[in-house]
């Protein structure tokens, strides 16, 4: 079956264009990609235009590519896959940061609940659980700069939660929210695959960001997740980012590309990917050199 997709043009955090195609997807777990090469690849069944690859192994990458040998590759994006290994106890993983990082986040609660008020921290497991959670972090999802500009806030589609509700009722979910006199600031959605928790959506209140709630909201959640015991691996899923980057304690060399048909439309379209992808590279190493990088990312945030 297909389903809907789209080739995204992006500066940033800002999606500049984005061009529709029909597209299966084949992404690989975080148990799959740390197991190797054992298993011979599984692909499903491909879109009128092609697949998009999620989170494949890079060394993966040509027996992957061998399995449509007639489509075309392109938007390839290489970055470490970070995750978090999960076993041992909270204070195990906090101990992993250097005592400089401990204190500046145990400085980040007391700083949120110095400027915004006491906060508290709501945690949605079972079904009625996760439907106030949804009631309370989709209209504050709208509000993000995930959803804003890149198309990345929780789902609001009848399906989307029905999925959600169903895992729940599998105790497979786990969802967080930070709230601040009564109101939710931040939130946190995390589906349970095998021994894995899946970092699927993360999001907050703009008017906060200077507060680092995100930061907060994760903390808190993961001490709650470890005293659990269940779980082998926090996954951060593809691409990379400064948030991933603090609080993973191990990454993967993972890959996201696409395969497409071989039609003049696709291929006129990776080349126009290719020479914008080509173009902000150069953008952004002049802009590296030149001191000003920090400004455009923030610039495109706002």
């Amino acid at each position: 079956m297909n389903h809907s997709s789209s080739i995204d043009f992006t500066v940033g955090s800002r999606r500049i264009l984005s061009i529709g195609r029909e597209l299966s997807t084949w992404s690989f777990t975080l148990e799959e990609v740390l197991a190797g090469s054992s298993a011979p690849p599984s692909p499903p069944a491909p879109g009128s235009d092609g697949l998009r690859v999620l989170s494949a192994p890079r060394s993966r990458i040509a027996e992957i590519c061998d399995c449509f040998p007639y489509h075309l590759i392109g938007g390839r994006q290489d970055y470490h896959r970070h995750y978090i290994n999960m076993i041992g106890t909270y204070d195990d993983y906090l101990a992993r940061f250097s005592a400089k990082t401990r204190s500046t986040l145990r400085r980040k609660g007391r700083k949120l609940a110095k400027d915004a008020g006491e906060y508290t921290v709501t945690e949605h497991r079972n079904v009625i659980e996760v439907e106030r959670f949804l009631d309370a972090a989709i209209p504050l999802s709208a509000q993000t700069y995930q959803a804003r500009l890149l198309d990345a806030g929780l789902p609001d589609t009848a399906a989307a939660r029905t999925a959600m509700l169903e895992a729940a009722e599998d105790d497979r979910m786990r969802c967080f929210l930070l709230m601040i006199a009564g109101a939710p600031i931040a939130y946190l959605s995390l589906p349970v695959r095998g021994r894995t928790l899946v970092y699927a959506h993360l999001g907050y209140d703009p008017k906060f960001a200077r507060l680092s709630p995100g930061t907060v909201l994760q903390l808190e959640a993961l001490e709650r997740l470890f005293a659990e015991e269940r779980y082998a691996y926090f996954d951060f899923t593809e691409g990379e980012g400064a948030h991933k980057s603090m609080f993973g304690t191990d990454s993967a060399d993972s890959t996201s590309f696409v395969m497409l048909t071989p039609t003049l439309a696709n291929r006129a379209l990776l080349g126009a990917r290719g020479t914008f992808d080509g173009a902000i590279s150069g953008a952004k190493a002049l802009a590296a050199q030149t001191g000003v990088l920090a400004g455009v990312r923030s610039a495109l945030r706002s």
